[in-house]
């Protein structure tokens, strides 16, 4: 069995930004233990608290893994992978980075390009939910007025996206490509938002 700041390590590797409630509730201990081993996290270099604005008021303390912290899991590669972002950044233009991070969503979307086929605007939004899952997001949609809410809740490209907020246009553009509408994002977990939202209007979907 998992011990308790493992299982805090593990919902904020998932739940990135978590605060010390939302922590108790995942892990199932009260707020006080939370914050008890949350500071000896700290110390260990594991976790970062920052604040985050939410409406008036102060700002609440929300809580993220460090590097250090992301590398006691089976992700490795991501030093690697951000080393390689660096240098094709250095290497190459932004237009042409811009493009490969296109490319990318695109030949993602290409494999569903079929099961899109005569699907409604709330079956292609259920197959984006299940497509993201499977690249490790965790995704909830919702009808609110005239236009459709999706609401990323964890994100596998947070860690990466500090250094690199460029692979943020990949899941923007995969969902585009999935929906045949464009996908406007009015909040970003980079931004200090509690998730990364997208608003898409619910007008006719093209059909390939």
């Amino acid at each position: 069995m998992k011990s308790t700041r493992d299982r805090i390590l593990q919902t904020l590797l998932h739940k990135p930004r978590s605060t010390i409630n939302v922590l108790a509730e995942a892990v199932g201990i009260n707020p006080i233990s939370v914050r008890h081993h949350l500071t000896n996290l700290q110390m260990e270099g594991l976790v970062e608290g920052q604040e985050e604005r939410h409406g008036v008021g102060r700002p609440r303390l929300v809580y993220v893994l460090t590097n250090e912290g992301m590398e006691r899991f089976p992700t490795r590669y991501m030093q690697l992978t951000t080393r390689l972002l660096s240098q094709m950044k250095e290497t190459m233009s932004g237009p042409v980075v811009a493009n490969l991070f296109n490319q990318i969503a695109e030949d993602l979307a290409s494999h569903y390009s079929s099961d899109l086929q005569g699907l409604s605007m709330e079956e292609r939004l259920d197959l984006v939910q299940e497509m993201l899952a499977q690249e490790g997001f965790t995704v909830e949609w919702e009808k609110k007025g005239g236009q459709y809410e999706i609401r990323e809740i964890s994100c596998p490209y947070y860690q990466i996206g500090v250094a690199h907020p460029e692979v943020c246009t990949v899941d923007q553009t995969l969902i585009s490509k999935m929906l045949a509408l464009p996908a406007n994002k009015v909040q970003c977990i980079l931004s200090g938002g509690a998730h990364c939202t997208y608003v898409v209007s619910p007008v006719e979907v093209k059909t390939n």
